[in-house]
C-alpha cells in the first residue's frame, strides 16, 4: 500500500475503556465477517485452526508453559474476545491472564491404545468450538504418551489468527523456549503495534477511497463469473454445514523439481504452475472454461505487520479463461497474468469485494468461488525446540469452509498436502480419485507442457482398463443370417399350437400367426418389397398389427410405423421422407392418412385376396445387416428424423432380454406402447424370443390406474414395461402373476422401487432409438437411492467422454456414447446429421466400429453403473425408449377416457415432485476467508 504507516495513535483514539480495564476496538473487515458467520452457525468449529506436532525428547514443561504465556502477553489479540456494541461487533481487549497448559496423561494405556486415544482426543479438541464472547480464543493441550513423548494440540479461532500467525507463534515459541530453558530472559523485542491498530487503520484507509482503482479491477475481472459445478456424490444442502473430511496428497521431489524448473522457464512461480494444473483438472472435471479459484494471501505488506499474530489474511479470486484448449504452457501464461494482476489489487478486503459485487444469495455456497488452493512452506519447519524432535501428527476430522480446499506445503524438496472437502457433497473415495487424478495430470504436465490440456492424462492404467474394457466386456454372438422373424419361425415350428398373442376375446397361435404373416409377405413381395424396402404400417391395436409387422419382415422389408392418430402433416412428412413404396393398413386407419402415391394393401378389406397367397415361409435372403424398421423421432428438437434400425440390433435386443429377464414359454408380456414408439417392438420381441404370449388391449384398458391394474390381473401378465409415471398411477395391490417389471422412458424415482420390487424383479432401462431401443439396464432392489441406468446390455458398449471425447474418471460427468451391434445405420436421407451423431469408435480395433453421440449427461458410479444426470442441451426431455411423458400424454389424449388417464399421470408426476426437498430462498451468507 502506498499510504501512511500503521501506528498506535489511531487505535488509542478509537479505543474505549470499560470499567473492567478492558479496551474496545472496531473489528477488521475479515473479523466482522467471521463474527457474523459465527452468529449464523453458533458453535461451528469450521474456523478452528489446529496444530498438532509430536514432541520427542525431554520436555522442559515450565519453560514450555512460560513461553506460551509470554506469547499471549505480547500479542493482545490472544487475550481478545468479541462483543456487540451499538449493533456492531467490537474487539474487547482484556488484560493478559496466566496461561495454563492442560495436560492429559495417556501413559497408562497400551502403546496401540495410546495412539488411538491420542488421535481421538486430538480430533475432539480440534473440533471443540469457541465462544467468541469469552476469551482467550486460544487453547493449549498436551497429551503425554511417554516420559519423552508428547503431542501438542494448539487450537485457535481464525478470528484471531491465520496461517502466517501460526508461523509467527512457532518462531516465537522456539526462541522463547530456548531462552527460558537456559534461564535467560526473553530476547524478543517489544511489539510497536497491535492487531487492533491495524483494524482501525484499515477502516480509516478504506474510508479515504484508497482502493477505488483496485475495486474497479475486481468488478471488471469478476463480472459474470461462472459458478463452478463440481461433480458431487450428493445434492447440495440448503445450508452449508461446514462438515468436512480430508485426503492426503504427496508429490515426489523429482516431480516437484520438474514443475519448479518449468515454472522458472516461463517466468512463473511454482504456485502459479500448481494453480494452472489444478484449474486444468477442474476444467476437465466440470467441463467449464471459466474457472475461479480462491487463494489466501498474507496481506502483510508493511514491515510493522510481519511479526504480529492476528487475522490479516485476505482472499484473492483467480479467475482464468481456459477456452480454446490451450497447451499447458499457454495456460500457465494466462494464470501468471491473472495472478500478477490480482496481487496488484490485493488490498481490497474480500468482504468489501463481496459487498460491492452482490453475488446471488446462497447459504449453500461460498460467494465468488467454491474451490481454493494454497501453497505454503512447512509450518512445523518454524518450530525448533532444543532437545526435542518435532514431527507432524494430524487429527482425523476436519471442517471445510468451501466445497473443496487444497492445502499444499513444500517439505524436504517435495510437496505434501491435503484435499479438504465438504462431506455434505463428497465421499472420501471420490476425493481420493481426484487426488490421484491431480498427481497424474501433474506428471503429464512435467513430461510434455506443450500438450493441450484436453490431452493431459487423468486416468491411470488400472482405471482406464476398467472403464474402457472390463465394464464393456459384453460379447454377444449369434448367426449373422438369423433375424427376429427367423426366431419366430422356429417357435412356430416347434410350438405351433402355443398361443402367440391375444386381443380381447381373440387368440392366435404361433402356427396360425406364421401362416398369415407368410401370406402377407408373399403379397408384399409381389409388389416389389424386398431387402431394405420401406413399407408403411398404419394399423390400430389388433392381431392384424402382428400379422402385418411380421409379414413385412418376412418379405425382407423394413416397416415404418404410422400412427393413425398423428396429425396429417406429420404423417405426410413421414410417408414422403421414407418414400414408402407400399402402405399396409386397415380401412378405418387409412381414413386418417393424407394423400400419397404408395400402393395400399388393406389387411382387412383385402384379406380375401391375401389369403390366396402361399402359407409357406418366403425364401428371402436377408442378413442381420439389413433394415428391420425405421422409427421417426418426435421431432421436438427440429424436423423429425428416421432412425434406420438393422436386424442385428433387434436380434441383440432379443438375446439380451432372454438372458436378463428369465423369459419362459409361459411368459405373458403386455403390449403397452404404441407402435409409433420403438418400445412396442421391444415388447413384441420379448414374447417371441421366449415362445410366450403377447397380450394386446384397447387404449382404454391401458389407461394408467385401476383399468391397467385390472388388465394385468385378468390377463395374468408376467412381464410388463411401463414408464415410471404410468406405474406410479397403478394402485399397489396383489398381482400374483407379475414377475418382472421394467421401467423406461423417464427418470425413475427411488420411492417407486420398494413397493413394486417386493418378490419381483425390477429393472430400470435406458436406451435411445438410435441404439435399437435399449442400451443399459439396472436391477433395482430398494429405494435407498435413485436407480441408476446401469450397465450395458450384451452386445453393447458405453463410454463416458468429455467435450474433447476423452474418457472421464469415475464420478465425473460426461456425455454418453454408445457402441455395439445395436447402433442404427444412421438417419434416413440425413447424411450430415448421421455424420454428426455417428462417429468412429476410437476405442475399437475394428475400423468400421462406430459410436452414437447421445447428448445425455451421465457419470460412472464406483460400482460400474451409470447414473443419468440430464440432457446436455438442458432440455427437460428424459431419454429412455423415447417414450417421453409428454408423448404418452399426447397419445392418451387421442384416445377415449383421456382426461382421467392424463390426470392420473400428472397426479403421479406431481406426487414425485412433492417428495423432493424444497430449496428455500435464504439470505446470502458464506465464508469469506480461507
Amino acid at each position: 500500500m502506498d499510504t501512511k504507516p500503521v501506528s498506535t495513535n489511531s487505535a488509542l483514539v478509537a479505543a474505549e475503556t470499560t470499567p473492567d480495564n478492558m479496551f474496545l476496538f472496531p473489528t477488521s473487515f475479515a473479523q466482522q465477517r467471521l463474527w457474523f458467520l459465527n452468529q449464523l452457525t453458533p458453535g461451528s468449529p469450521a474456523y478452528n485452526i489446529s496444530l498438532t506436532p509430536r514432541l520427542k525428547g525431554v520436555l522442559d514443561f515450565v519453560a514450555f508453559e512460560r513461553s506460551l504465556e509470554e506469547i499471549v502477553r505480547r500479542h493482545e489479540i490472544l487475550h481478545t474476545s468479541f462483543a456487540l456494541e451499538n449493533g456492531q461487533p467490537v474487539q474487547v481487549v482484556a488484560p493478559a491472564r496466566p496461561l495454563k497448559v492442560a495436560v492429559q496423561d495417556l501413559r497408562r494405556l497400551s502403546e496401540s491404545d495410546r495412539e488411538k486415544e491420542a488421535l481421538r482426543r486430538m480430533t475432539e479438541e480440534a473440533l471443540r468450538p469457541f465462544d467468541l464472547s469469552r476469551g482467550p480464543l486460544l487453547r493449549v493441550l498436551l497429551l503425554q504418551l511417554g516420559a519423552e513423548e508428547h503431542i501438542l494440540v494448539l487450537t485457535m479461532h481464525h478470528i484471531v489468527s491465520d496461517g502466517w500467525s501460526v508461523q509467527v507463534m512457532l518462531r516465537e515459541l522456539s526462541t522463547l523456549y530456548g531462552a527460558f530453558r537456559e534461564g535467560r530472559p526473553s530476547p524478543l523485542p517489544s511489539l510497536s503495534i497491535q492487531y487492533a491498530d491495524f483494524a482501525v487503520w484499515q477502516r480509516d484507509w478504506l474510508k479515504d477511497g484508497a482502493v477505488s482503482d483496485q475495486l474497479g479491477y475486481w468488478k471488471k475481472q469478476l463480472l459474470g463469473a461462472a459458478t463452478l459445478e463440481l461433480p458431487t456424490n450428493r445434492a447440495r444442502p440448503a445450508v452449508h454445514s461446514f462438515r468436512g473430511g480430508w485426503q492426503a496428497l504427496e508429490l515426489s521431489r523429482e516431480l516437484t523439481e520438474a514443475l519448479r524448473q518449468l515454472s522458472q522457464r516461463e517466468g512463473a512461480t511454482l504456485f502459479m504452475s500448481l494453480v494452472a494444473a489444478f484449474q486444468a483438472l477442474l476444467h476437465r472435471y466440470c467441463q467449464q472454461d471459466d474457472i475461479s479459484l480462491g487463494t489466501p494471501i498474507a496481506n502483510r505488506n508493511r514491515v510493522e505487520l510481519e511479526g504480529l499474530i492476528g487475522f490479516f489474511a485476505n482472499t484473492l479470486v483467480l479467475r482464468t479463461d481456459l477456452s480454446g484448449d490451450p497447451s499447458f504452457r499457454a495456460l500457465l501464461r494466462r494464470v501468471r497474468k491473472v495472478t500478477v494482476d490480482a496481487y496488484k489489487s490485493q488490498d481490497v478486503p474480500f468482504e468489501r469485494l463481496v459487498e460491492e459485487l452482490q453475488p446471488d444469495r446462497d447459504l449453500s455456497r461460498n460467494p465468488l468461488f467454491q474451490v481454493s488452493l494454497a501453497l505454503q512452506s512447512d509450518p512445523l519447519g518454524e518450530l525448533v525446540l532444543p532437545g526435542l524432535v518435532v514431527t507432524s501428527v494430524w487429527p482425523q476430522a476436519s471442517t471445510t469452509k468451501v466445497d473443496l480446499e487444497v492445502y499444499l506445503f513444500e517439505v524436504f524438496g517435495g510437496i505434501q498436502g491435503w484435499f479438504v472437502y465438504s462431506s455434505d457433497l463428497f465421499d472420501r473415495e471420490t476425493i481420493a480419485r481426484m487426488v490421484r487424478a491431480f498427481g497424474i495430470i501433474l506428471k503429464g504436465i512435467a513430461a510434455d507442457p506443450e500438450r493441450p490440456i484436453s490431452e493431459l492424462p487423468l486416468l491411470d492404467d488400472t482405471e482406464r482398463q476398467e472403464i474402457l474394457v472390463q465394464w464393456n466386456e459384453t460379447a454377444c454372438e449369434f448367426p449373422e443370417d438369423q433375424c427376429i422373424h427367423h426366431l419366430f419361425e422356429l417357435q412356430a415350428r416347434s410350438n405351433s399350437e402355443a398361443t402367440a398373442a391375444i386381443f380381447e376375446d381373440q387368440r392366435i397361435s404361433y402356427g396360425e400367426l406364421n401362416r398369415r404373416a407368410n401370406q402377407v409377405a408373399h403379397c408384399l413381395s409381389q409388389r416389389g418389397v424386398g431387402p431394405d424396402v420401406l413399407v408403411g404400417l398404419c394399423v390400430e391395436r389388433s392381431l392384424e398389427l402382428l400379422v402385418g409387422l411380421l409379414g413385412i419382415l418376412k418379405a425382407g422389408g423394413a416397416y415404418v410405423p404410422l400412427d393413425p392418430s398423428y396429425p396429417p402433416e406429420r404423417l405426410s412428412f413421414m410417408i414422403d421422407d421414407s418414400n414408402a413404396r407400399v402402405l399396409l393398413t386397415q380401412r378405418q386407419a387409412a381414413a386418417s392418412l393424407p394423400s400419397h402415391n404408395a400402393d395400399v394393401v388393406y389387411l382387412d378389406a383385402d384379406w380375401e385376396s391375401i389369403a390366396k397367397q402361399s402359407v409357406d415361409n418366403p425364401d428371402v435372403r436377408i442378413t442381420s445387416r439389413n433394415l428391420a424398421y425405421v422409427i421417426y423421432t418426435s421431432g421436438s428438437t427440429g424436423t423429425p428424423k428416421g432412425a434406420l434400425i438393422e436386424h442385428r440390433g433387434l436380434r441383440s435386443v432379443a438375446e439380451a432380454q432372454f438372458r436378463i429377464f428369465n423369459l419362459q414359454p409361459d411368459s405373458r408380456v403386455l403390449q403397452f406402447a404404441s407402435l409409433s414408439f420403438d418400445a412396442s417392438i421391444f415388447e413384441i420381441v420379448m414374447a417371441i424370443r421366449a415362445g410366450g404370449t403377447l397380450c394386446l388391449a384397447r387404449p382404454e384398458s391401458l389407461l394408467p390406474g385401476p383399468a391397467l391394474a385390472e388388465l394385468l390381473r385378468t390377463r395374468a401378465i408376467t412381464h410388463v414395461t411401463l414408464p415410471p409415471s404410468a406405474l406410479a398411477a397403478i394402485p399397489v395391490e396383489d398381482l400374483p402373476t407379475l414377475r418382472t417389471i421394467t421401467v423406461a422412458g423417464e427418470a425413475c424415482p427411488a420411492e417407486l422401487v420398494a413397493p413394486w420390487a417386493k418378490q419381483r424383479r425390477f429393472f430400470n432401462l435406458y436406451g435411445p432409438t438410435e441404439a435399437t431401443i435399449w442400451a443399459t439396464f439396472a436391477e433395482c432392489f430398494d429405494s435407498s437411492r435413485r436407480p441408476p441406468i446401469g450397465r450395458p446390455i450384451p452386445g453393447t458398449q458405453v463410454y463416458v467422454l468429455d467435450q474433447h471425447r476423452k474418457p472421464v474418471p469415475i464420478g465425473v460427468t460426461g456425455e454418453l456414447y454408445i457402441g455395439g451391434m445395436g447402433l442404427a445405420r444412421g438417419y434416413h436421407n440425413r447424411p450430415e446429421l448421421t455424420a454428426e451423431h455417428f462417429i468412429r469408435n476410437p476405442f475399437s480395433h475394428h475400423l468400421d466400429a462406430r459410436l452414437y453421440k447421445t447428448g445425455d449427461r451421465v457419470r460412472y458410479l464406483p460400482d460400474g453403473n451409470l447414473e443419468f444426470l440430464g440432457r446436455l442441451d438442458h432440455q427437460v426431455k428424459v431419454r429412455g425408449f423415447r417414450i417421453e411423458l409428454r408423448e404418452i400424454e399426447e397419445w392418451l389424449r387421442r384416445h377415449s377416457d383421456v382426461r382421467r388417464g392424463s390426470a392420473r399421470i400428472r397426479q403421479a408426476r406431481n406426487g414425485w415432485s412433492r417428495t423432493l426437498p424444497a430449496i428455500p430462498t435464504l439470505p446470502w451468507s458464506s465464508s469469506a476467508v480461507i
